[in-house]
């Protein structure tokens, strides 16, 4: 027991004890506030004591679990002088079962009503909320491509924040072009004046002027149905239909030929027939079998 006056206090108007009263504490201070519970009133309740009496924690852990118990409103500690016309102060230390919030202690320590007009219903404890952690905003590739130019090409173009939101959409139209990081960096940080005054004036000024042409050729429809192909009856080779008069590729057209309802001229046909026949009398001359009837021209000479 501590000395008259110093020792535990009980708060009035707590509800019947229960098993489950210091359930939803943590472990070791749900120990020390049922331990509290069962000590009677003036019980010592320093922290040495309980560090003795609680013989699993030390007395760094019994601080840390009555600043707990203080929190969630179970102990109020207030700091008082010893009585009238001294100069001592000290802490005394209300426990109670039922947990209370700061309205209730400041009530009750002030002494606005008496203890047994005090309201014995608990009143509810406020549960702290816990805050989601905040993500980090999603930065697009345009966004961070800006916010490395001052590492990647000098520090002279080092953006702030609110310029690379600005020079954003400049950016992502190089990007649409098919530029990349690189072509960014080289057009802008590329041959720089001797002092860079307003890296953002400066940036959005070279992107402006250096951006890359539109792409000459235009995406293909997904959705239009396939130019349709045939293929040459002769060799194989694929091609428009319009490319493949006949059913016959251009390598495999005859040299003259005449098309159903179609009209030949005839010097036309006779010019061919001469040449193709003195193609052919060409070849007949110049037969292997000729070379070998021929006698030999070099004459040897007698030893």
């Amino acid at each position: 027991m501590a000395r008259p006056g110093f020792g535990k206090r009980s708060a009035p108007g707590q509800a019947p004890r229960r098993a489950d009263d210091f359930a939803h504490l943590p472990a070791r201070e749900a120990s020390v506030a049922s331990h509290l519970d069962r000590l009677p009133e003036g019980a010592a309740m320093d922290v040495k004591t309980l560090a003795k009496e609680l013989a699993a924690y030390g007395q760094q852990a019994i601080r840390t679990a009555l600043n707990h118990l203080v929190r969630a409103g179970y102990l109020c500690r207030r700091r008082e002088p010893v009585g009238e016309g001294r100069t001592q102060w000290v802490f005394r230390t209300y426990f109670s079962r039922t947990p209370r919030n700061d309205a209730w202690w400041k009530r009750f320590l002030k002494g606005d009503a008496p203890p047994e007009r005090v309201d014995a219903t608990p009143e509810p404890v406020p549960v702290p909320v816990p805050v989601p952690a905040v993500q980090p905003p999603t930065r697009s590739r345009a966004y961070k491509a800006l916010a490395t130019l001052g590492r990647t090409g000098d520090r002279r173009l080092t953006l702030s924040a609110s310029e690379c939101a600005q020079l954003e959409p400049l950016v992502a139209e190089w990007f649409a072009r098919g530029a990349v990081e690189a072509d960014v960096v080289r057009a802008v940080a590329s041959g720089l004046p001797p002092e860079v005054h307003c890296a953002g004036a400066f940036a959005r000024r070279r992107l402006v002027d250096k951006i890359p042409p539109e792409p000459a050729y235009e995406p293909a429809d997904l959705h239009s149905p396939a130019p349709l192909m045939v293929e040459c009856v002769a060799c194989g080779v694929p091609g428009r239909p319009e490319a493949l008069p006949d059913g016959l590729c251009r390598a495999c057209l005859p040299p003259v030929f005449q098309r159903a309802g179609e009209q030949v001229d005839p010097a036309f046909a006779d010019e061919v027939h001469r040449r193709a026949a003195d193609v052919r009398a060409s070849i007949v001359r110049q037969r292997p079998g000729d070379a070998l009837k021929r006698k030999p021209t070099r004459k040897w000479r007698k030893k």
